[in-house]
């Protein structure tokens, strides 16, 4: 096991927090990604485009 010393609840901590914060934009990113998608193929439906 590491040895943190002191400071291993602020440091694990801070490692937790950033990993959600990762995640959280990455499910963000992907989410819209998704939604734009499916705008996109509406728009062009309506549009009349096979693609």
């Amino acid at each position: 096991m590491l040895e943190l010393g002191k400071y291993a609840g602020t440091v694990l901590g801070a490692y937790g927090v950033t990993i959600v914060l990762l995640l959280a934009l990455v499910w963000v990113t992907l989410r819209r990604g998704a939604l734009m998608r499916r705008r996109l193929e509406e728009q062009e439906k309506r549009m009349g485009r096979n693609g």
